[in-house]
């Protein structure tokens, strides 16, 4: 089967293109099976990305009053609130589609959208492979780690497809092994007959009732996981993944922001620094926990695994990064 490159594009159904009407003005681009990402920036200032960048598109007609009753109705219907109190929320749709929207005094400009469109099926490896996302680091050395179960951490900016090749390997593993992931927005679209997921919960009008990514991993630590995930690490959750990691849960994986491979330790660092530990006790953590960082980039619209790496400690125990390709 011939693939096209990796841009994550929306494969369009035999039945026909996919509709969205509750997206109303914003429906047409979601039609379109290469956008991979919506933006509104206040009023009349829609910018569209189909794999190569965003575009800025002609006005569909958005004042600002049509803009926020669209954020707020797309926020309900992912089941969560937006108003004056709680003025930026992240929610997930059907579908996967995931929508962040910001309302005034928060972003002045106006309400704000970002709808991120995930491709419409799960990608294998490969199928990444034909894409040519592992043409600069071969898929061989990233299979075997998923086979011997090492942790992984997978990086990168914004839209570098961690997600994407998070999913494909997690549906490589054994399909006897018990997977429990762990997101804030559940995106994660893993091909295996023993998956689940934990999303976070915000809490409601009064402040009550949110449970928080770091809670949601101590629940999965009682649900008995042969793979434990964290989707995207990016608080003082660090501090159980880590430990969880290092107490016998092999297999397990995280994804991380980072600019390049050699940012993940000031990362790591940063994020330990929320949850109260101190650089060597991060450092001694991680280096014991994950197996190897696997560096994605993303460049004129194509998405690739750039670096595999490995982590170590330098001479003042703190922690430091080896690029193995």
């Amino acid at each position: 089967m011939d693939v096209e490159p990796f841009v994550a594009r929306r494969v369009e159904p035999s039945t026909g293109r996919v509709v969205h009407p509750e997206f109303g003005a914003l429906a047409a681009y979601l039609t379109d099976p290469a956008v991979t990402d919506v933006f509104v920036n206040g009023a009349h200032d829609v910018w569209v990305d189909r794999g190569g960048g965003p575009e800025r598109q002609s006005a569909p007609g958005l004042d600002e009053v049509a803009v926020r009753e669209l954020a707020v109705r797309l926020v309900a219907l992912g089941g969560r609130h937006i108003d004056e109190a709680t003025p930026c929320v992240d929610t997930r749709l059907h579908d996967g589609i995931r929508v962040h929207a910001v309302l005034p005094p928060i972003s002045p400009r106006g309400t704000l959208l970002s709808i991120r469109v995930p491709h419409a099926t799960t990608l294998t490896l490969a199928e990444l492979v034909s894409a040519g996302f592992f043409d600069t680091v071969p898929v061989e050395p990233v299979a075997a780690l998923v086979a011997s179960r090492a942790n992984l951490l997978v990086t990168g900016a914004a839209g570098s497809g961690k997600t994407t090749l998070l999913s494909a390997l997690l549906s490589e593993a054994e399909p006897g092994e018990r997977i429990v992931a762990i997101e804030d927005v559940a995106e994660l679209r893993v091909r295996h007959p023993h998956f689940v997921s934990l999303e976070a919960r915000q809490a409601n009008l009064e402040g009550a009732g949110g449970i928080g990514l770091g809670r949601l991993l101590r629940e999965a630590l009682r649900m008995r996981p042969d793979r434990l995930v964290l989707g995207e690490c990016r608080g003082e959750e660090i501090r159980e993944l880590l430990a969880a990691l290092n107490t016998g849960h092999d297999g397990g994986a995280g994804t991380l922001h980072a600019n390049s491979l050699e940012d993940v330790p000031a990362r790591l660092e940063a994020l330990g620094a929320i949850a109260g530990l101190p650089p060597t006790a991060v450092a001694r953590q991680a280096v014991s926990a994950i197996g190897a960082v696997l560096h994605l980039e993303r460049r004129g619209g194509m998405r690739r695994l750039a670096q595999l790496g490995t982590l170590e400690l330098d001479t003042r125990d703190r922690l430091t990064v080896r690029s193995a390709a």
